[in-house]
């Protein structure tokens, strides 16, 4: 059984997981809105990521026989000045996810919970790939940055990323 406080923490990831996607699909449709495809492909895929994210919490509480508590998702920002920005936020939005998830692994350290620390483990990890991954991207825009063509290439090879199924969830449908 979790604690009141772990429990309650880990349902407050799960709506601030998925407040994370829907930021991910407004920014995928307001690049898709200024023919930005590849751009928009790529909130996109991050979109099915973040729900990925809440469906795993939720699966972990209810093998705990712990009740999942959906709440209202707050609004999110509809558009973005350039495509820098929508990365930048999206880099600014993963750390403050990063000290989420570094809260939850916290509270089941400090409740010798080493089921729950386990689990939170593929969160710690992923965590770090969010933040680089935002970072590379990042890197990238600016390296193209007032090079229309370098721009259209790079929505090109955005446009190619695919979606794949969070490794814990791909476990448990086998």
């Amino acid at each position: 059984m979790l604690s009141p406080k772990l429990h309650a923490a880990i349902n407050e990831q799960i709506n601030a997981e998925l407040w994370s996607a829907y930021l991910y699909l407004s920014m995928s449709l307001d690049a898709e809105n200024k023919g930005l495809k590849g751009v928009a492909n790529w909130f996109y895929v991050q979109w099915l990521e973040e729900q990925d994210h809440a469906r795993i919490l939720m699966n972990y509480l209810s093998s705990r026989d712990c009740k999942v508590e959906l709440k209202p998702i707050a609004e999110v920002r509809t558009q973005w000045n350039s495509v820098l920005e929508m990365y930048q936020e999206t880099l600014k939005h993963e750390r403050v996810v990063t000290g989420l998830i570094n809260n939850l692994a916290a509270i089941a350290m400090e409740d010798r919970d080493f089921a729950s620390s386990n689990m939170l483990v593929w969160f710690v990890n992923e965590q770090v790939e969010e933040e680089e991954s935002a970072r590379d991207m990042i890197f990238a825009v600016e390296s193209v940055e007032g090079d229309k063509y370098g721009m259209y290439q790079l929505d090109k090879e955005l446009a190619a990323r695919t979606y794949t199924q969070a490794s814990p969830l791909a476990a448990s449908a086998e």
